[in-house]
C-alpha cells in the first residue's frame, strides 16, 4: 500500500510529550496518511498518526538527526545526522517493519542536512563540503555530486522535472538556483532522457580529456536574500519561492523567471526558520 508522510521537525519541548505517549508493540499498523517526527534529543524517528495525535511507533534515527524524507513507495525513511558537520551519514529506517536499517556512509562529505526524494533517489547537502549529493538506494552508491560554492548550504528542493534544483545557503545569505544546461544530458544526471554523448573537451595539449558518458551540465544563480537564510519552498503555481531568513527574522519572496528578490516581508520573528 502507497503510504503519505508529512514530514515533521519537532522542538525539544515537544520530546518529553512523545515519550509518554510512546507505550510501543511490535510493528503496528501505519495509518495510510502519518506524520514523521525527529525528536532531535533523543535521537528518534516517531510516526505519529495525525488523526488521533497517537505515537504508532519510534526508531532509532542516528546521532544528531535533522531532517527526514520518505521515500516515494513510503516504505522508508532518511535522516541525516547533521552534528555540525562532525557526522558523514544518513539513516535509513524501514517503516514498514519499524527499524533501523545499515546508515548510509557518506565518505568524504561532510555535515549532511537537507534533504529530498525524487525519481527514487535520494538528495542531501553536505554543509561542510558546499556540495548537493544524490545517493542510489538501488546501487547502494554517491552517483552524483555538485559544488555551490556557498557557506552552509543548508535545504535543498529538487522540481518534479528534475531540472531544477533550489538550495539555502545559510552563512552567505543566499539561495542558488541550480538549472540543467540546455547543451544536453545522459543517463548520468538527475534529468530523465539524455542526448547523444558529445566529444571530451580538449586539454592543455589539445587531446581529448576523458569526460565520461552522462556528465551533467548545469547553470548555477546567486540570490542574495536575508541573513540566515534557511527553510524554503516554491509556490503551489512554480513562480515564486518564499525563503525565511532566521537572523533578520524576514521572509524574502523571489520570483522565479527573473531570479529576483520581488519583495522582502518584515516578519519579525527571529530564528523562524521554517
Amino acid at each position: 500500500m502507497l503510504r503519505r508522510f508529512l514530514v515533521v521537525k519537532v522542538a525539544l519541548f515537544s520530546v518529553a510529550l512523545l515519550g509518554r505517549a510512546a507505550c510501543i508493540l511490535e510493528a503496528q499498523a501505519i495509518p495510510a496518511t502519518s506524520l514523521l517526527v525527529l525528536a532531535k534529543h533523543d535521537s528518534s524517528l516517531a510516526i505519529v498518526d495525525p488523526t488521533s495525535l497517537r505515537v504508532v511507533a519510534r526508531m532509532p534515527a542516528g546521532p544528531d538527526p535533522h531532517e527526514v524524507v520518505a521515500s516515494g513507495d513510503g516504505k522508508f525513511a532518511f535522516i541525516s545526522n547533521y552534528g555540525g558537520g562532525a557526522y558523514n551519514t544518513l539513516s535509513v529506517v524501514d517503516l514498514v517493519a519499524q527499524k533501523a536499517l545499515v546508515p548510509i556512509d557518506l565518505g568524504a562529505l561532510h555535515g549532511p542536512h537537507g534533504l529530498a526524494f525524487a525519481a527514487g533517489k535520494v538528495y542531501f547537502t553536505a554543509e561542510v563540503n558546499k556540495v548537493i549529493g544524490r545517493y542510489d538506494p538501488a546501487t547502494g552508491r554517491i552517483d552524483w555530486i555538485l559544488g555551490t560554492g556557498q557557506n552552509r548550504t543548508h535545504m535543498i528542493l529538487v522540481s518534479k522535472g528534475l531540472d531544477h534544483i533550489f538550495t539555502s545557503n545559510t552563512v552567505s545569505a543566499t539561495v542558488s538556483f541550480i538549472e540543467k544546461s540546455a547543451r544536453g544530458s545522459g543517463p548520468g544526471e538527475p534529468s530523465g532522457a539524455g542526448a547523444p554523448p558529445r566529444a571530451p573537451p580538449a586539454g592543455p595539449s589539445g587531446a581529448a580529456t576523458p569526460r565520461g558518458p552522462g556528465v551533467p551540465d548545469w547553470n548555477e544563480t546567486v540570490v542574495s536574500v536575508g541573513r540566515g537564510s534557511e527553510g524554503f519552498d516554491v509556490s503551489p503555481d512554480g513562480k515564486e519561492l518564499w525563503v525565511a531568513n532566521a537572523q533578520d527574522g524576514t521572509i524574502s519572496i523571489i520570483d522565479i523567471a527573473s531570479k529576483r528578490v520581488t519583495r522582502t516581508l518584515k516578519a519579525n520573528v527571529p530564528r523562524a526558520n521554517r
